[in-house]
């Protein structure tokens, strides 16, 4: 999809019923208001460990959407450890352990609803530094911008990380075809890619965009901290700092 939007809403609409129309979607449906699932999850997904970071990465950030659930199976298969952050930043965040998790019980380590069996939550102070981060996408562009449902929590998750003196690693997200679009308004706080992965074709983004460096807490209200615990544990690790 070639087209430039105004809005990263009328990208993420545009996606959204383009892959609804064209029946490129996948469970759970519609894939409209979420990071939609798609046909082919699992072939770019197969295809993101043949990118070097990722292949050979011990340990790695994947966010909880089923579109990238193939990703998490294969990461585990591979002996990768898997952080996975709680949906909705509700929680903290969730490792899943390949030594711990025997072949059989891979898929149903990697369904949000029956993952909690395996996994064992880490405090933020105990996250390790990780070798390469997946995330989901709406729709994302060649430049390495992308947009997410409109909620942020991906690009929370990557400021935690640095707010926690984390260093930078590669970012990739899995996505169809139809998701790469031409361009849409950007934002300083929103994560950047590294990697685009569709299940034709990988896109390597040959000039990243600057990472934020962390937090902007002046867009979050007591509210967000309220429903993101996380949020304000780390905020009172800075206070007490």
């Amino acid at each position: 999809m070639s087209d430039d939007f105004a809005s990263k809403p009328a990208a993420r609409g545009a996606v959204w019923d383009r892959l609804q129309e064209e029946r490129l979607a996948a469970f759970p449906f519609p894939p409209h208001g979420r990071i939609p699932n798609f046909k082919g999850a699992a072939q770019a997904a197969a295809r993101l460990f043949e990118i070097p970071a990722f292949r050979d990465a011990r340990r790695i950030k994947v966010n909880p959407d089923a579109a990238q659930r193939p990703v998490r199976a294969e990461a585990l298969r591979r002996g990768i450890t898997v952080f996975v952050p709680s949906p909705r930043l509700a929680g903290g965040f969730m490792k899943l352990d390949p030594a711990q998790i025997s072949p059989e019980d891979i898929p149903a380590a990697t369904m949000m609803s029956r993952c909690r069996r395996f996994a064992e939550e880490v405090a933020l102070t105990d996250l390790p530094q990780l070798d390469a981060i997946v995330c989901g996408s709406v729709a994302v562009t060649a430049a390495g911008f992308r947009c997410g449902k409109g909620e942020g929590y991906s690009d929370l998750e990557f400021a935690i990380l640095a707010e926690l003196g984390h260093a930078p690693v590669p970012v990739a997200t899995t996505v169809h075809d139809v998701q790469l679009v031409g361009g849409f308004p950007q934002a300083a706080n929103d994560l950047p890619l590294s990697f685009i992965v569709t299940p034709s074709r990988t896109h390597v983004v040959a000039r990243p965009p600057a990472p934020p460096s962390g937090i902007d807490w002046a867009r979050l209200t007591p509210a967000d901290l309220e429903a993101m615990p996380v949020l304000a544990e780390l905020k009172a690790l800075q206070d007490t700092a």
